[in-house]
């Protein structure tokens, strides 16, 4: 049996696992987890990009399991190698100096080509960055969310259109005003499609039921028969948001 040490990043957080492989193990892969330390059992013809990417799927469950000594959270520094979450996918970092007068982002056969003032110096180069990207992702969030509001309002039959703004809201995923207007968190274009348009019913069927009663679950179940597993699955992507967000 051969032991070897692998490592996967899933939102923030990096997960260090042994794989153990062995010629007597013929087909499955199995995750344990042991005094904190994450094994992976696999035939010893199993290629490690398949191995990675079981742990990878596995993750929600082993951050659940897991101490924190066997995770390392880091602030991002937004350097090439990176990644960020969009649409639930980890695409990755390309930053480069350029000739801008700030940093640029642009979304580019599923990597974030980030071009940079030559000679910023870190501190003006970390923040100018982050605001960059965050305007990227608002931008993002403006575009899609308004469709996937109309989407669903069709749907359920509803005469008005409600207004929607995109907002910095790092404990809500999403809002309804009392004058129904929507306001949704720019941070929702980071998790998978399904979950955003999970949090876009939850909020509509809030323009008519204001508390969450067993009424209105029965409403969003009734569109949504996975409501609660989608619920569930986003209070799991919340936990794994970039540390600078």
């Amino acid at each position: 049996m051969v032991a070897e040490l692998g490592r996967v990043q899933f939102g923030d957080a990096t997960i260090e696992y042994d794989v153990q492989r062995s010629e007597r193990r013929k087909k499955t892969v199995q995750i344990t987890m042991d005094g904190g330390r994450v094994l992976v059992a696999a035939p010893s013809d199993t290629p490690d990009s398949k191995l990675e990417a079981i742990v990878r799927r596995r993750a929600p469950w082993i951050l659940r399991q897991a101490p924190a000594p066997v995770l390392q959270a880091s602030r991002k520094r937004f350097v090439s190698g990176e990644t960020l979450p969009y649409l639930g996918r980890n695409v990755r970092l390309i930053v480069e100096p350029a000739d801008v007068s700030r940093p640029e982002v642009r979304f580019d056969h599923w990597s974030f080509r980030i071009a940079v003032p030559i000679g910023l110096n870190e501190s003006k180069r970390y923040d100018g960055i982050r605001k960059a990207v965050v305007q990227w992702y608002r931008q993002r969030a403006a575009q899609r969310l308004p469709r996937t509001v109309e989407l669903w309002r069709k749907r359920m039959g509803w005469p008005e259109t409600p207004g929607v703004l995109i907002r910095d809201q790092r404990q809500r995923w999403g809002s309804c005003a009392p004058d129904g207007t929507l306001r949704f968190n720019w941070r929702v274009m980071m998790v998978q499609p399904e979950l955003a348009e999970y949090v876009v019913v939850h909020e509509l069927f809030h323009l008519k039921v204001s508390s969450h009663s067993a009424e209105y679950w029965a409403l969003i179940s009734s569109l949504l028969p996975d409501a609660q597993q989608r619920r569930r699955r986003l209070q799991e992507a919340g936990k794994m948001l970039p540390l600078w967000v």
